[in-house]
Order: structure tokens, then C-alpha cells, then sequence
């Protein structure tokens, strides 16, 4: 799950993470008004969406805009606020369709005498979090790694211990941090890791993290994400959840009881297990197809939620072929066929369908679909599946 960065610069102020005073607004006037409440002389109005690079972005219908405006009046907050909300904001994130702004936030200046990059991420190889700093800062942090990975300075902390003050001083030290901004650092950094466990964060990044000319530790950004699995763990955090921001088809999944990735090609996916999808996957790539949706129907799915998984498939426009690829375990191939034949009563079937049956009562789901009049196209194994509905595609193309 993500939050906005208004959302968690107030969760980062719970944790002692030093952050500037800002007032999230969905108006123009609520906008003027909060930069009147900050008291000026400066403030800076950021768009609010689920996507990093909002200072470089652009707005689809006013090009010249930034996602990040610096303004020194009310009366230019109150115009800057009108020409975002509403609007939609392109990023290197955010994809080219963009995203709307349905609220800014009004943050008061600072005096900024050094820009730096802070972020956390759990080290799957190394088993821990894995606290990481540039003197990069304000810049897209992935050119950086790619580019010059020796200026990302990387300390791995102990879930349990958290930070320890020796591992601030070495970081301090590369950085180039001096004087009374090792204190400050070494309590931010310490809250910043401990507010990531406690949360069950996926992701925190903080781009820019500034450097005062006063020496305080500053976090100008806030970027952060949650792991699913531990949200039951924090029924607190449910209300940031903004569903506008997310994709409405993995919305929808989800309610069903479905795990759901919508993706960027046209052959629809309708698999039961995660370990499976991902070779179904990577099998219709290898046969030169390209896959829209990872969906793990699980072992224990009804019907119903096979059903709606169906729906989900098929209201994707740019869906022009499913696989269908069940290994009955505790998923029963009977289930599957019998969905087929509801979801072709209720929704109705305008693309090839292939399907591959394997296990728990494979004869009894065979014969299901064999004496039905649903019109798919059969497969032995997964290597035969994704070749026909790889062959499928090209035929309704070529046609």
C-alpha cells in the first residue's frame, strides 16, 4: 500500500522525524488560505500522487508546469493550486496516461544549504533492512545507481537492535556531515529505521533529505510504502489508503480474493498459485507473447471468485487472448471448468481461450468443458498452451 507525502510527513512527525509545517488542500482557496495560515514568506505547492518525479513532471494540458512549484504570495498559491488540481500530472513513474491531482500540499520554506538522498529497503539477500544515503539528492536516484552505484553508501541494520550510533558516524562521515548535524542525523536516521519496522514498510525514501544552514535534518519528501502482509498488524493505517490512486481492476481483485497485477500486454492469465503464474508468465514471453495480468485464483477460489476473476480478465481493453493454465492441488480442475461455462453464460467470451487442465479431477473438468458448447482451444502442457494462445493472438491480428 502507498500513501501521499502529506500522509506520511504526519507519520513521520509521530516518530520524531524532523519535517517543515504544510497543509494538504483539494481547493484553490484552501490553498491561499494555507499559505497564508504558514505565514510566508515562501512556500512550495507539491501535487499529490502516487508517483516520484513530481519536480520534473508535467501536466498534460499545460506542459510548462511543474508537479513542484516554489510560490511567494497567496494570491500565487491560489493560482498555482487552480492550474494542478484537476489536472493530470506525467512523471517517470507515473506512466504516460499520468495521473490526477485531486489535492496539494502547501509546505513552508526552508533555507537549504546541502540537498542528500535517504532510503530504506528490506535486503532480501541479506535478510535485513537496508539503510541507503547519497549526496545525490534531488535527483532521480535510479540514474544514480545505475550510473555511479560507488556515490550510494549502504549501512544493513538489525530489525530487532535498529541503527547503531557507529553506523550513523561512518554514513555522517561519507556524506560529508559536520558538527552539531551528526546529532541531528544520527536522530533522524535512528527514527527513520525504527518507524520502518514498527510500520512494516516495504519502502521509505526521502528525496530530498536537506541539510539546513542552521544544521538541522530536514525531510523535504516523503516517499512510502507498506507491506500487504503485515497491514492486518495496523488497522490504524487503513484510512490513508486512497483508492482513486490505485488501479480499480486490482481494487476489485482484491475484494474478490484475488491476487491481481494488471500489466502492459494482451494475453490474459488465469492461473492458481504465484510460483505457476510467474513460469506461465515467462513462458508466453519465451514463445514471443506478451502477458496482461499476473492473477493467482489460489487453491482454495469458489466459482464465484473464479467467475469474477473472468470478469476482471475480460474487462481489460487490450486483453485479445486468455490462458487458462490450473495444476489442481487443492484447487479442483472441475471448479475451473465449471466457471468457464458461468463466466461464458454471464460475461461471454470475445477472445481465444486456451485452457490447460492438470490434477485434482482433471477428467471430470475435461469432460465439463467438453460438453459444453464453450468454444476454447485445449492444451496438453504449459509449453503447448502458451504456444497456441501465442498462435492465437496472431491469428485475430492477422485477420
Amino acid at each position: 500500500m502507498k500513501i501521499h507525502e502529506y500522509q506520511g510527513k504526519e507519520l513521520f512527525r509521530k516518530f520524531g522525524v524532523t519535517v517543515l509545517n504544510g497543509v494538504v488542500a483539494e481547493t484553490p482557496q484552501a490553498a491561499r488560505a494555507a499559505f497564508a495560515q504558514l505565514g510566508g514568506p515562501l512556500a512550495v505547492v507539491k501535487a499529490q500522487i502516487h508517483a516520484g518525479g513530481r519536480g520534473k513532471g508535467t501536466f498534460i494540458e499545460q506542459p510548462e508546469q511543474r508537479g513542484v512549484q516554489l510560490v511567494r504570495s497567496a494570491d500565487e498559491a491560489e493560482q498555482v493550486a487552480g492550474r494542478m488540481l484537476g489536472n493530470r500530472l506525467v512523471t517517470i513513474q507515473s506512466g504516460e496516461e499520468g495521473k490526477v491531482v485531486n489535492r496539494v500540499f502547501v509546505e513552508a520554506g526552508c533555507d537549504i544549504d546541502r540537498e542528500l538522498y535517504l532510503g530504506i529497503v528490506l535486503d532480501r539477500a541479506a535478510a535485513k533492512p537496508v539503510l541507503m544515503c547519497s549526496q545525490e539528492g534531488g535527483v532521480e536516484i535510479e540514474k544514480v545507481a545505475a550510473e555511479t552505484p560507488e556515490k550510494i553508501f549502504k549501512e544493513h541494520f538489525d530489525p530487532a537492535q535498529g541503527l547503531e550510533s557507529y553506523q550513523v558516524r561512518k554514513l555522517c562521515k561519507k556524506l560529508g556531515i559536520t558538527g552539531a548535524s551528526i546529532r541531528a542525523a544520527e536522530k533522524f536516521m535512528k527514527a527513520l529505521c525504527r518507524m520502518f519496522v514498527d510500520l512494516d514498510c516495504s519502502l521509505m525514501e526521502i528525496n530530498p533529505l536537506v541539510v539546513t544552514k542552521s544544521g538541522d535534518v530536514i525531510a523535504l519528501d516523503s516517499k512510502i510504502n507498506f507491506d500487504d502482509n503485515g497491514l492486518f498488524r495496523h488497522p490504524e493505517l487503513a484510512s490513508l489508503r486512497d483508492l482513486s490512486e490505485e488501479e480499480e481492476s486490482e481494487v476489485r481483485a482484491a475484494n474478490a480474493g484475488l491476487s491481481y497485477v494488471k500489466l502492459d500486454g494482451n494475453i490474459g492469465c488465469l492461473v492458481n498459485g504465484a510460483g505457476l503464474a510467474m513460469s506461465t508468465m515467462d513462458i508466453i514471453k519465451h514463445y514471443g507473447g506478451e502477458p496482461a495480468n499476473f492473477l493467482d485464483v489460489g487453491g482454495g477460489a469458489d466459482v464465484d471468485q473464479v467467475t469474477e476473476a473472468f470478469r476482471i480478465l475480460l474487462a481489460d481493453p487490450n486483453c485479445k487472448a486468455v490462458l487458462v493454465n490450473i495444476f489442481g492441488g487443492i484447487m479442483r480442475c472441475s471448479v475451473i471448468a465449471n466457471a468457464l461455462v458461468t463466466a461464458a453464460k454471464t460475461v461471454g467470451f470475445n477472445v481465444p481461450l486456451v485452457v490447460r487442465l492438470e490434477g485434482t479431477e482433471v477428467a471430470e473438468g475435461r469432460r465439463i468443458l467438453e460438453q459444453s458448447d464453450i468454444d476454447c482451444i485445449t492444451a496438453l502442457d504449459l509449453a503447448d498452451a502458451a504456444k497456441k494462445v501465442v498462435e492465437a493472438i496472431g491469428a485475430v491480428t492477422a485477420s
